[in-house]
């Protein structure tokens, strides 16, 4: 396939620049893709979907305020992305400068503490920062929320708790898990009192979710890698869920590549791992059933993975209804929930 095949067009008027009041006031729209058939809903009604049984999993990563601007020792700006903290000093980084820094050079950030450039591994640089703070202390105090680029605004207050997940624990993403935006804990309790059981898996949203497929053809494309943790209480969910009859679902593109790159090798299995796995139309998927995300760029791995999801034809008619219908597009937009498509 192509990546023109995944393009739609999109006023810029439909792109949410600011998130609802209240989390669960977005739309749903409900695509039940074995069906062929999509329907308009408000996210409030999501327990009703569900039954007594059924699992929903989410991921747990944090956002991390990765966004830092500084200066090289020669006195030139630089505006950096932390892409992954690899440890209590060291990150590869993303650098946008008018010459592009080398090794061995110092960076200044915020006019309060330094970095070393140790290398460059392709487009990201390995920094080291100095003590006496962690990667993380040095981010949370001189940090900026890294909002899509999409939004096309500075981050403000508001974001710090808006962009983030209620549930979010484990800091490390540079992108909210979108999807969970939309719950709060009355939502949870609301799902909890219905019978539905949640689990939780991390994984650490890179910046590579807003790179754009260049290849023209998507078999060209190369993925970017995220790290990820199914723990083993998650992995006894799963297991209880199916015994029982229940559904897998999966709160968020995340959640649903956490989960079925470790079922890769047939069985799930707990641990911490790496994934670049790339869901195009074709994929045959091995657990989730049901996914609740929200609607995704052009062009993008995230649109090719739900068009496997629910049906090619059936996610370009819904997309285009969802545009007429004048929902509220990208992070801080209206979700939808899909029902997998196996007749594909």
């Amino acid at each position: 396939m192509k990546t023109s095949d995944f393009d739609y067009v999109l006023p810029d008027e439909l792109i949410a620049r600011y998130p609802l009041p209240d989390r669960t006031a977005s739309r749903l729209l409900h695509i039940e893709g074995p069906a062929g058939r999509f329907e308009d809903r408000l996210f409030a009604d999501l327990p009703a979907f569900f039954r007594p049984g059924d699992l929903l999993v989410l991921n747990d990563t944090r956002v991390i305020k990765a966004r830092l601007f500084g200066e090289k020792a020669t006195g030139g700006r630089i505006e950096a992305l932390v892409e992954r903290v690899l440890s209590d000093h060291e990150a590869l980084v993303f650098i946008r400068a008018s010459h592009p820094p080398k090794a061995g050079m110092r960076l200044r950030f915020s006019d309060a503490f330094e970095a070393e450039v140790v290398d460059r591994r392709d487009d990201l640089y390995r920094l080291v920062f100095d003590p006496p703070r962690t990667v993380l202390e040095w981010l949370d105090q001189y940090g900026l929320l890294p909002l899509p680029p999409y939004i096309n605004r500075a981050a403000e207050a508001s974001d710090d708790a808006r962009y983030q997940t209620v549930y979010a624990r484990d800091p490390g993403a540079v992108a909210a898990p979108t999807a969970g935006l939309h719950f709060d804990w009355a939502m949870l309790a609301r799902l909890h009192d219905a019978g539905v059981e949640t689990a939780f898996v991390t994984l650490h949203v890179g910046a590579g979710t807003f790179q754009p497929v260049r290849a023209e053809r998507i078999a060209d494309h190369r993925m970017h890698s995220e790290c990820y943790e199914i723990p083993s209480a998650t992995v006894a969910a799963v297991a209880k869920a199916q015994a029982a009859g229940g559904r897998v679902g999966a709160v968020g593109t995340t959640s649903l590549r956490a989960l079925e790159s470790a079922v890769r090798g047939g069985e799930l299995k707990a641990g911490a791992g790496e994934t670049d796995i790339f869901i195009t139309p074709g994929y045959k998927f091995r657990l989730v059933e049901r996914l609740v995300t929200n609607f995704h760029l052009p062009k993008s791995t995230l649109l090719m993975l739900v068009s496997a999801f629910g049906g090619h034809d059936l996610m370009r008619r819904a997309y285009d209804h969802a545009v007429a219908e004048r929902y509220r597009f990208f992070s801080y937009g209206d979700a939808m929930l899909i029902e997998r498509n196996d007749e594909i």
